[in-house]
């Protein structure tokens, strides 16, 4: 079996990017010659998806503009949050309530992904259809990160993740989910953290070590950083 969608959240403020982000959403910030958003489109075109839902709400229309702008052989689908801006886990369920597949491949622009990922996705969409798990999130250890002000989110043993008192792996931005996941949810503004620590309780939250290099535009400071590499 193969993931047939992906849904690329690019709804936020950027709020740690501002001034930056005042006028450009967070999504069309670029890194050297090329933009978050398109970085990510290339990265999903390349793992063979071409069916692809962006979330919109801060700056949309810019979104919009520049998806129109461009002559992208994908299928790719605007859908806005509405009037009220959905956060991580509400934006994903609003996505996914519009199509009738049952796994997608989720993923934050944030990160720069690249060709060394094409493996670890690769590797990781077997892992959850073999397994018949009904989620896996792409992590890695926090000695990885070009950001070291990271912290770890989870803890990573045997593919099970945990929160414990220290934590040395962090979230990459990289998810795949089945819609069964968000079947006890009655509310249209949440964020997927409440989704994971439900599955954490019941021993049901999986993950799967990246050993790529972690590169995520987190503010002002690594932004500048990233400009300046060669």
């Amino acid at each position: 079996m193969k993931i047939k969608s992906a849904l690329i959240l690019c709804a936020g403020y950027g709020k740690r990017l501002q001034p930056i982000t005042n006028d450009i959403p967070k999504p069309l910030l670029n890194i050297k010659n090329i933009n978050l958003l398109e970085n990510t489109l290339r990265f999903v075109q390349s793992i063979g998806i071409n069916k692809i839902k962006i979330n919109t709400f801060y700056l949309g229309e810019k979104i919009k503009n520049f998806i129109e702008s461009k002559n992208y052989h994908l299928n790719i689908d605007l859908v806005s949050d509405g009037e009220k801006i959905l956060d991580t886990g509400g934006g994903i369920f609003n996505l996914i309530k519009q199509t009738e597949e049952e796994d997608f491949l989720i993923l934050n622009p944030d990160t720069l992904w690249n060709s060394n990922y094409i493996n670890t996705f690769n590797e990781m969409e077997k892992y959850y259809f073999k397994n018949k798990v009904k989620n896996l999130l792409m992590v890695v250890n926090k000695n990885k990160s070009f950001d070291t002000r990271f912290k770890g989110d989870f803890s990573l043993n045997k593919n099970k993740l945990t929160k414990e008192i220290k934590n040395d792996f962090i979230y990459t931005g990289c998810q795949i989910l089945n819609k069964k996941v968000f079947q006890n949810i009655n509310s249209n503004i949440f964020s997927i953290s409440e989704i994971w620590n439900d599955l954490i309780d019941n021993k049901e939250l999986y993950g799967y070590e990246s050993l790529n290099e972690f590169i995520h535009l987190t503010d002002i400071e690594i932004f500048n950083k990233l400009n300046k590499l060669n």
